[in-house]
This record gives structure tokens, C-alpha cells and sequence, in this order.
């Protein structure tokens, strides 16, 4: 396993997935998730190599995705209910129960602070596990609090796995990376739109 590295994060957000009766993926429109300290990924997968006459003749690869952290100040509501399934009782009282086991999964788009390119990232199939309960006691300086998400990001059925801007990405798909979850296009057609 490769070391992790932590980056600052901002214009975190995320869209939840659905897989439909005929097969097709859609996803909700992104929301903000304000607050995000960092995110840590470990790429998933493995390199076999096939040896013959001395050498390496044929070496496969799997890629498997990501899997780590995300830190965030406080874990918004709406996170909670769409994506953790927690539910909501008559008081407006927030409810996390046992016998609620299905896994919702989401995109997770965000841009890394001081990334002077201000490359954007999109991993389409994340599922999140319940986050630890963690506070401190006040003490002589306040040292705000964070919560943790242990994050996978599997390749989709169809093996999507993860989009970033280029160089070359056209300004509107840019500019409305946040708005929808980005599909790739057919390499082999031209690409529309400025």
C-alpha cells in the first residue's frame, strides 16, 4: 500500500447515484459541502507480472478504484439523510438505525487548494461509512472540531472510475464542472461546446 498524502480541498461537492431499471446511471444535482478539511486516497488494484524467457513478458493490472479519508468541519444534513440514510422523526431529531444496511452511493467532485491549475475531480461511485464520534474538552484555545469519512470509490458496473480536468478541457464543461456530474464523451467523436 502506497504512502497516503493529504491535500487541503475546496468546492467539495457531492451527487447522489441512482442505476435505473434499464441499466443507465443518473446522478441528483451536486451539492456543496462546505467545510472540507482534507481527503486522503489510496489507489486500489494490483500490478502481476507474467515472466518468460527472463524477462517480464506480459504484466497485468487491475484498477480498483480508491479508498481513504475525507475530513470535513461538520457533516451537512442533507449528507446525513440522502447519503447515511439517517432519518428524520417528527422533532426534526436526526435517527441513525441498525436495520438500515443498504449502501447509498454518490459522485464526489472537488479541486484541491492551491492547485494552480485549479484541476477539478469527479469519482463516480463512492459509498461512505458511518463517521466516528469525536469531540475534545475546551481548553485554553479552541480547536475546532472535525469529522471523518472512511470513503471507497469503486469502479461503476461499466468501469468509470474517475474524471479530471486537462489542459485542454473546453471552458463551459469547466466552468459547469459543479453544476452535473460530468459523463465522459466518445473519445472517437468531436466535442461540443466551448
Amino acid at each position: 500500500m502506497g504512502n497516503k498524502v493529504k491535500y487541503n480541498l475546496k468546492n467539495v461537492h457531492a451527487a447522489k447515484l441512482t442505476k435505473n431499471n434499464d441499466g443507465n446511471f443518473t446522478y441528483d444535482t451536486p451539492k456543496p459541502i462546505p467545510g472540507a478539511v482534507s481527503i486522503s486516497l489510496d489507489a486500489e488494484g494490483s500490478s502481476n507480472p507474467f515472466y518468460a524467457d527472463g524477462i517480464v513478458y506480459f504484466r497485468s493490472t487491475s484498477n480498483n478504484g480508491y479508498s481513504g479519508d475525507l475530513e470535513i468541519a461538520l457533516i451537512p444534513e442533507w449528507f446525513r439523510t440522502d447519503i447515511l440514510q439517517e432519518s428524520k422523526d417528527a422533532n426534526g431529531v436526526l435517527v441513525e438505525r441498525s436495520d438500515n444496511t443498504d449502501v447509498v452511493y454518490f459522485a464526489l467532485l472537488f479541486e484541491f487548494d492551491g492547485d494552480a491549475h485549479g484541476i477539478r475531480h469527479v469519482l463516480y461511485n463512492c459509498s461512505a461509512s458511518r463517521p466516528s464520534i469525536e469531540s475534545e474538552t475546551k481548553e485554553d484555545s479552541i480547536e475546532p472540531g472535525k469529522e471523518k469519512l472512511s470513503l471507497t470509490a469503486d469502479p461503476r458496473e461499466d468501469g468509470l472510475v474517475k474524471s479530471r480536468t486537462g489542459d485542454e478541457t473546453a471552458a463551459n464543461t469547466y466552468k459547469n464542472w459543479y453544476k452535473a456530474v460530468y459523463i465522459p464523451q466518445d473519445t472517437t467523436a468531436p466535442a461540443t461546446g466551448a
